[in-house]
């Protein structure tokens, strides 16, 4: 594999667990698991795909150029050569056991990935970081499910995990900036891309011009190669119906109010559609094990977490879109803070010797510091926001000297950059906090801390300049398919409606909307919007579509692989389809018609 993260699926049998089980191949799981594996951690990084990358760095055996996808290669191999790297393995369900350790159920095939039949695997961790990205957000309208329609999320993972051109004539429709590099890259690799319809007006970020002066120059990229391949970038438009026999044969282009409603159409023939109304972050995991929520400006449901990443839920972490959508920049950067703080963490555990789980479960020494939300090793700090104290004096169990901040040479991989612990940063020093009657480092220099806060400034602001509007609601039929899984028309939705729900739930139970492969991952926003309500937290036992042959190999008897746990007699299944459980997204893994973006 170029990337050089060759995955090992197979080692000495070993039922210790892992100090960290990392669950996404994107920046932020990289990033995370290559600062902990530096610093001498035992880690495991798990993703479904057949290379690391995730979204952003998707790329096919041979990469080509792409920004920062040099940078990403290096910590992959790097990564690779210390840590336990399983590709292939999709995560469908994380639990906790009595004695605190955490449990990531995943199901693989073999290295090679011929094999149809599935087996599970169930890996043993004292710590675990989501790092599971998210995914493209459509709305319903007439025609959208006809082949030829996909998202513009799926349009680029073709384009770029293997070269495939999503079609011929190809119309872009939607609201957001991602809506510009899908069409360059689309037209750059021969496709006629017609047009590039944003629901929105074209000046979002007019109001932040000091966030978005870091993103002009690739902002001009974009233009001009959108220019040079004579592409039209139409504002205030969008697709509202697809039309053909079999598969798209044209659009229906609407001109839109400020609200979304359709004041003027006209129709553009094409082959291919690809549509993008944002992202919706993948928290399922998180849910499972009880993390706490909390709504992103544009409504979707995010984890919770302190300045350190960690969640509400002891010895969990979260980095990257499941914490709040900001690029691929934030993810890396919040990786590698959350890869800090569980350092922090497993030092503080050894020295207690405790295995790091927090007093949720009885175990002194890493117990949730005073006035934090779960087991936050800063103290003082919840939500996304919190200072640090500082100290002036150097922190035990702080590297070396000549040593990175990560416990690394200072020349390791493209982590070496990171201020060392206990030096100055921004005029401060890092700080010691109690924490459960031991000492931990506070792993936030304020650099850091700044440059996380402006990251997330800039991609709160893209939510706030490109919202999804109510009038795309008027641009359905009654025989517009809302639920494709199910088939359930909007006509289904309102008569669900008129019996008396009064919510997404309530709506689900009468129409069956969410019901089917998919769970509601690529329905659920729109079903919520329609019973006028936000998107709700998921609330399923599981995560991704797990086959009942992959649960029947479970072995209570014995470890799979190094680190893995031996498993009970059951597993939770579902009855939402023949020879398989639903899916919900989110685990290092994409629907059937959709993918994970960064």
């Amino acid at each position: 594999m170029t990337s050089g993260a060759m995955p090992r699926d197979s080692g000495p049998h070993d039922t210790a667990p892992y100090d960290l089980v990392v669950v996404g191949g994107g920046p932020a799981g990289v990033a995370g698991a290559l600062t902990a594996a530096l610093a001498g951690l035992r880690v495991a990084r798990v993703d479904s795909g057949p290379r690391l990358g995730g979204q952003y760095f998707r790329h096919p055996a041979v990469p080509g150029r792409a920004a920062g996808l040099d940078r990403f290669l290096r910590q992959a191999r790097a990564l690779g050569a210390r840590a336990d790297v399983l590709l292939r393995h999709q995560v469908w369900a994380a639990s906790r056991e009595p004695d605190g350790d955490l449990l990531v159920h995943c199901t693989t095939r073999n290295a090679a990935g011929t094999s149809r039949e599935e087996r599970a695997v169930v890996l043993r961790a004292r710590r675990l970081l989501i790092a599971t990205g998210a995914h493209d957000r459509p709305l319903p309208f007439p025609g959208w499910d006809l082949p030829g329609v996909l998202t513009a999320g799926g349009a680029q993972a073709l384009l770029k995990g293997g070269g495939v051109v999503a079609g011929r004539r190809i119309v872009v429709s939607g609201t957001g900036p991602f809506l510009l590099p899908v069409a360059s890259g689309l037209a750059g690799a021969g496709a006629r891309v017609l047009g590039v319809y944003e629901a929105n007006g074209g000046l979002g970020l007019a109001r932040h011009p000091l966030l978005a002066l870091g993103k002009a120059g690739e902002a001009a990229g974009y233009a001009a190669a959108l220019a040079r391949h004579r592409v039209p970038y139409r504002t205030r438009q969008a697709v509202v119906a697809a039309h053909g026999e079999h598969e798209v044969e044209a659009v229906t282009v609407a001109r839109l109010d400020r609200d979304w409603n359709v004041t003027a159409t006209h129709v553009v023939e094409c082959d291919t559609l690809a549509v993008g109304y944002g992202f919706v972050p993948q928290i399922e995991l998180g849910t499972q094990l009880g993390c706490q929520t909390r709504h992103d400006v544009d409504g979707s449901p995010v984890l919770t977490v302190d300045t350190t990443l960690r969640t509400t839920v002891p010895g969990v972490w979260a980095a990257g879109e499941p914490v709040g959508v900001g690029g691929w920049r934030l993810a890396e950067l919040e990786g590698r803070l959350a890869g800090r703080a569980i350092i922090a963490d497993a030092r503080t555990s050894r020295t207690a010797g405790t295995s790091g789980i927090a007093g949720t479960f009885g175990i002194a020494g890493t117990a949730s510091a005073p006035g934090t939300t779960g087991a936050s090793s800063t103290a003082g700090t919840s939500g996304s926001t919190g200072a640090l104290p500082t100290a002036g004096a150097q922190p035990s169990g702080a590297p070396a000297a000549g040593a990175n901040a990560n416990g690394a040479p200072a020349t390791s991989p493209d982590v070496g950059d990171a201020p060392s612990t206990g030096a100055d940063v921004g005029g401060a020093r890092a700080a010691r906090v109690d924490v459960g009657g031991g000492e931990a480092v506070a792993v936030v220099p304020p650099v850091f801390a700044r440059r996380r806060e402006r990251w997330r400034a800039f991609g709160e602001a893209l939510q706030r300049a490109y919202p999804v509007k109510p009038g795309w609601q008027g641009w359905l039929r009654d025989d517009t398919l809302v639920c494709r899984c199910e088939e359930v028309p909007l006509a289904r939705v309102r008569e669900a409606q008129a019996l008396g729900a009064t919510d997404a739930r309530s709506v689900k139970l009468l129409a069956r909307p969410g019901m089917g492969w998919c769970q509601g991952r690529i329905c659920g926003y729109a079903v919520s919007c329609l019973a006028g309500e936000r998107p709700q937290p998921p609330r399923r036992p599981i995560a991704q579509p797990v086959t009942l042959g992959a649960l029947a190999s479970l072995a209570p008897d014995g470890a799979l692989i190094p680190g893995s746990a031996p498993v009970p007699d059951s597993a939770p299944t579902s009855d939402s389809g023949p020879g398989s459980a639903p899916a919900s997204g989110g685990a290092g893994g994409g629907a059937p018609d959709d993918h994970p973006a960064h």
